[in-house]
């Protein structure tokens, strides 16, 4: 089969286009045809292996552990392990390969406990973009946002944000989004109810108070968020950053911090992992065929011209999600 093999760490002139060994199905795997696949800010990460600090998290301490890139996909069951319960040849599905990767490709094979029935009203673009970004979403506002509350999104055009902004609007808050005024009107479309632009406005420093901060960027200091949160609020930190050089920390820097400082403020601050699984899938396909949320589409390329569509999402600049259709 085709794949996108990176064998170095480096720029996206390290993915190569190549042919490989097909994966098999064995006990509770599916081997499933990739129809689409999107690419998130995770798969630049890991083509980077920045910041250092996460080689330690088990990508891969020289190179990449798994050698083909990607993690969210929509396909087509092709083939089941014996013990697979859930799935059969023909079902269309979506999912999360996690940190196995290997989603950049015509074919994969994946845990049953990952993968989720495809909602019926998506193509498998959509469906491909949802897997990392909406679980994101999803984990990062329920439980921490209340009806009635007021929530501020920093990055609210992006993958994550455009995704956050329709749950939070769906939980009866009061939506802020922050972002540049050309995507101004996207985010007013998908439910935000005020919007910042970033360039001309530093939500740090206005004087608004908010319920819940979601921070998807990272572009200001744990002690400026906490200026934008009402007594006793909430921020939500995940991930942030675009590529501009070899970094030790990255955005973890923040998250780090914040994880050091906790016990001695009395604001709450979480820090987000998204670990894969079928249990939010599930969720987001409920909440896209009730039609509560839906996926933004920027661009879409083919497999072999992988290497810029993550070159455009480095970048910081994407409109909601980037795929790969296959």
């Amino acid at each position: 089969m085709k794949a996108i093999v990176q064998n170095r760490y480096g720029s996206p002139d390290t993915l190569e286009l190549r042919d490989v060994e097909l994966p098999s199905a064995s006990g509770t795997e599916l081997l499933v045809r990739v129809r689409a696949a999107s690419v998130n800010a995770y798969d630049w990460h890991v083509m980077r292996g920045d910041p250092y600090l996460a080689r330690l998290t088990g990508i891969g301490l020289a190179r990449p552990r798994a050698t083909i890139r990607g993690r969210d996909f929509a396909g087509t069951v092709e083939a089941v392990g014996r013990d697979v319960r859930r799935f059969r040849p023909g079902d269309e599905v979506f999912g999360d390969l996690g940190t196995a990767d290997g989603a950049f490709a015509e074919y994969v094979s994946v845990p049953e406990d990952l993968v989720e029935a495809k909602p019926s009203t998506l193509t498998f673009e959509q469906a491909a973009a949802l897997p990392l970004a909406g679980q994101t979403a999803l984990k990062g506002l329920r439980g921490n946002l209340q009806q009635g509350q007021r929530v501020l999104i920093n990055g609210a055009s992006g993958g994550v944000g455009t995704f956050a902004v329709q749950i939070a609007r769906s939980l009866g808050a009061t939506v802020t989004a922050v972002c540049s005024t050309r995507n101004a009107g996207l985010v007013r479309s998908l439910g935000a109810d005020h919007v910042l632009d970033h360039v001309s406005a530093d939500f740090t420093t206005t004087g608004d108070r908010y319920d819940l901060v979601f921070d998807l960027v990272g572009n200001h200091s744990l002690t400026g968020l906490r200026r934008a949160l009402s007594p006793g609020g909430t921020i939500v930190l995940s991930g942030g950053g675009v590529f501009d050089g070899g970094s030790l920390l990255g955005p973890m820097r923040l998250m780090l911090g914040a994880k050091l400082r906790a016990p001695f403020v009395r604001d709450r601050v979480v820090v987000l992992t998204t670990a894969a699984g079928c249990e939010h899938l599930t969720a987001l396909r409920h909440l896209v065929e009730s039609g509560v949320i839906g996926p933004v589409i920027d661009r879409t390329y083919s497999l072999a011209e992988a290497c810029d569509a993550v070159r455009y999402v480095e970048t910081g600049r994407a409109r909601g999600k980037v795929v790969i259709a296959l």
